[in-house]
């Protein structure tokens, strides 16, 4: 009998479970190779579709195919458990030592997972999700299914043998992370083996899959030295075609100066570094200087830049894409527009299931850009969409701009996921900001950084000081149209005025009572317009500043990091010393001016009560501004001394908060990546015997609760310029050859809304659900060129403006 993994929808050709299991766990093995988990991986792969090996599966295929709209219910004939109980019965009993039973746990958990994302070992309700299907759950014709696997794939002595060596591989991983901290957990650098094995067999399995799918000869592995090389001499080119210029002056000297140590910092060899260049020294070309030449010289697989905010991608990629002479290998990651919804699944049919899980990006390209959402997230996440990315995190140099920008409640699972990024996977990390965060202050910190990239820091910044703070907060505060009258009276004194306010609801306000004057030309820019509209508004406010007319530009903290714009003044809203040092960053950002003003304000209209981090950050810089009124602080509010001391500040008030801690669990996520020690007394309370596991760490928990973001958001597509054309294609029959690139184009028309903004664009039918509901898309009149998505009002769409 031929048993069946996958029936090609277009001519009904037939993969073999043999073919497929074959096929997996070499490419599985190959992405494993990366970090020395080669065998591990290659295990994975070829247990992990063995439940494929049945006539109830076969059965099941074939009315999933014959009857692609009433298909017999998804997850009915369990085909991903018996990988993990032929891996639990062979090798976890007391024969068995420690290493082998760890390596069956890790293993058995990444093949019965890999449907729906890694399990708890043990749970907050001291059960064991893993125990219950290795264990427990009984599967139809198991004996069948051993016997088959075997006779048809690998032999119990062969695999026996692939174990036994396989413990070297462990026995490794966890040596090289815990080299460099002898108080290291070893079992949270398992967790990390697990999702990274994980990460390996999902995106094995998928790319398989589609390959099959598309009938095309799964792809290559490839060496980017040589594209790498040709960026680095076009970059040199364009750099050298700047120093060139008469005009230059002593600002981009000291740009040149840097740049310049950033090209020989990459011969050092692999490493965590940081690089401190002061906000409007060129950091996003100094680093891809760096990236470029030490991913050639050390055969880098690929460049990551994770920044905090979309508008930025918007701004680098569009900047690297033009120097850079490139498109094809340069992707935008900013939002998933397929939402992972497992019960959705179910209800979907078969081919088309299969076509909306296939298309979901694995970041195979050489350059990415994407957010620091969507970096924690291919860690900490739950399902399988994101983490399919992990391991094209390996042999990487990633370059986190605006590193300070990472959450509180993710430092600690950050710092970590760092220190294995370098560690384990030899990837070079480069740490960059104006305002750099103190990691290593914080108890699960980095472990350590291996050098900064400028020197003499100090005598740097100071020759980059080109703004004054002062303090123009009062008590009870500015309200909007206090403040609209301030905005006038510093443009009467300027040329433009940029404004930066804490919340889009008091930007929107000021918007609205400036455009009053129609003798100002007012900008706004917030989060809830897509990326190509923000790119748009930017360019008209780049021109306006450029003719020399007065402008005003009002926005939410989007603006502040790595927007290359420069205002003859910057008032900030009172937030932590690390924005408004970035807000600065917009004032006289070139030197154009001898020195300029960035003004402080209280706004009272802002509710900072549900924005806990931003109100801690503007509480401690208030009380810094009244130190410095008095005397206690000398320095610079801006140098890098006051700025160490804000985040030591910041830190030690929000402690509590670094490990994302979850009331409802009683335990930080943190934590439960290496294991509760208390829920493992739980255990032994409940049921009087010792955890009968060696690993007892929590994933699935930590995925069910982890998100970046304290509310949830959705991507919407919106319907803005080419977006309309997307929402068109997206609305037809979609092939799935074409599927991957109509979502890379989406990016740029994705809005990410909240619970709530969903709930009542949702109440008054201003969404369109596509593809069975999977991606949304917004109703035209639902946005407005001024706002955005306009929430609970019509928008203008009138094809006249921009």
């Amino acid at each position: 009998m031929e048993y069946i993994a996958h029936i090609r929808n277009e001519d009904g050709h037939i993969q073999s479970v043999e073919e497929h299991l074959m096929s997996v766990s070499k490419l599985s093995a190959r992405y494993g190779k990366k970090i020395g988990v080669e065998r591990l991986a290659y295990i994975a792969g070829l247990l992990h579709d063995s439940g494929k090996l049945s006539t109830q599966f076969r059965d099941y295929i074939l009315e999933a195919v014959n009857n692609p709209n009433h298909p017999p219910k998804k997850g009915s004939v369990d085909h991903s458990t018996a990988g993990g109980k032929i891996l639990f019965e062979y090798f976890h009993h007391h024969g068995q030592n420690v290493p082998m039973q760890i390596i069956a746990e890790i293993l058995g958990n990444v093949i019965l997972s890999h449907h729906m994302g890694l399990q708890d070992f043990l749970s907050p309700d001291t059960t064991s999700t893993y125990m219950r299907r290795v264990k427990e759950k009984e599967i139809n014709d198991i004996d069948r299914v051993k016997d088959n696997f075997f006779q048809l794939i690998a032999p119990l002595k062969s695999l026996t043998d692939d174990l036994q060596n396989s413990k070297n591989e462990l026995t490794d991983v966890l040596t090289r992370n815990n080299k460099r901290s002898q108080s290291k957990n070893p079992y949270l650098t398992m967790t990390f083996l697990t999702k990274y094995i994980f990460s390996c067999l999902i995106d094995a399995d998928r790319t398989d899959s589609r390959c099959f799918e598309e009938d095309i000869n799964v792809p290559e592995s490839r060496n980017n030295n040589d594209l790498f090389n040709l960026f680095y001499q076009r970059l040199t080119e364009h750099l050298n075609s700047l120093n060139n210029d008469v005009n230059i002056n002593a600002i981009d000297r000291l740009r040149e100066q840097m740049s310049e140590e950033c090209d020989k910092f990459a011969d050092r060899p692999s490493g965590i570094y940081t690089l401190s260049i002061p906000t409007g020294g060129g950091k996003t070309l100094s680093s891809l200087r760096y990236a470029l030449k030490h991913a050639a010289k050390f055969s880098k697989d690929r460049i990551i830049y994770v920044v905090p905010y979309t508008s930025i991608i918007e701004q680098n990629a569009a900047e690297v894409r033009e120097i850079l002479k490139e498109d094809e290998h340069i992707l935008e990651h900013h939002s998933n527009v397929i939402k992972e919804d497992e019960d959705k699944d179910a209800k979907i049919p078969y081919q088309k299931r299969k076509t909306h899980q296939l298309t979901k990006d694995n970041w195979e390209v050489p350059i990415i850009f994407t957010t620091m959402v969507q970096f924690l997230n291919t860690f900490y996440s739950k399902g399988t969409r994101d983490i399919r990315r992990f391991h094209n995190l390996a042999n990487t140099v990633i370059i986190f701009d605006e590193v300070q920008a990472v959450p509180v409640k993710c430092i600690s699972m950050f710092n970590e996921a760092l220190n294995y990024l370098r560690n384990v996977c030899n990837s070079s990390i480069l740490l960059c900001t104006a305002t750099q965060p103190a990691l290593e202050f914080v108890e699960d910190s980095i472990d350590g950084i291996d050098g900064e990239i400028v020197p003499n820091l100090d005598k740097v910044t100071d020759h980059f000081k080109r703004v004054e703070i002062v303090d123009r907060t009062r008590h009870g505060g500015w309200n909007t149209e206090e403040l609209s009258y301030f905005v006038l009276d510093v443009l009467n004194e300027s040329s433009s005025v940029l404004v930066i306010l804490n919340t889009k609801t008091v930007v929107k306000k000021l918007f609205n009572q400036l455009s009053k004057n129609e003798d100002t030309v007012v900008y706004h820019l917030s989060t809830s317009m897509c990326a190509a509209h923000r790119t748009a508004i930017l360019a008209k406010v780049k021109s306006t500043l450029q003719s020399g007319a007065k402008v005003i530009c009002i926005s939410t903290q989007l603006i502040e990091a790595g927007v290359n714009i420069s205002f003859d003044c910057v008032i900030r809203s009172l937030a932590g010393l690390d924005s408004i040092a970035q807000a600065a960053g917009r004032c006289n950002r070139h030197g154009e001016h001898e020195q300029r003003n960035v003004y402080v304000v209280n706004h009272k209209e802002e509710n900072l009560n549900y924005l806990k981090t931003i109100k801690a950050g503007a509480e401690i810089t208030e009380r810094m501004l009244i130190d410095k009124q008095n005397g206690n602080i000398s320095k610079d509010l801006l140098s890098a001394e006051v700025m160490n001391l804000y985040f030591k500040n910041y830190y030690t008030e929000l402690e509590n908060e670094l490990g994302f801690h979850v009331p409802s669990l009683k335990e930080n996520l943190y934590n439960l990546l290496a294991g509760s020690e208390t829920y493992k007394q739980h255990y032994k309370n409940k049921t009087g015997e010792h955890f009968p596991l060696q690993l007892y760490t929590s994933m699935k928990t930590v995925g069910d609760h982890f998100q970046v973001i304290d509310q949830q958001a959705t991507s919407i597509i919106v319907p803005y310029k080419g977006g309309a054309d997307i929402i068109a294609e997206l609305n037809g029959d979609v092939d799935l050859k074409k599927m991957s690139s109509i979502l890379k184009k989406s990016q740029q028309y994705v809005v990410n809304v909240f619970k709530y903004e969903l709930q009542e664009l949702s109440n008054s039918g201003d969404l369109i659900p596509l593809l069975d509901g999977r991606i949304l898309a917004l109703r035209e009149n639902a946005y407005d060129l001024n706002y955005g998505i306009s929430v609970g009002e019509e928008g203008k769409m009138a094809p006249h403006i921009l």
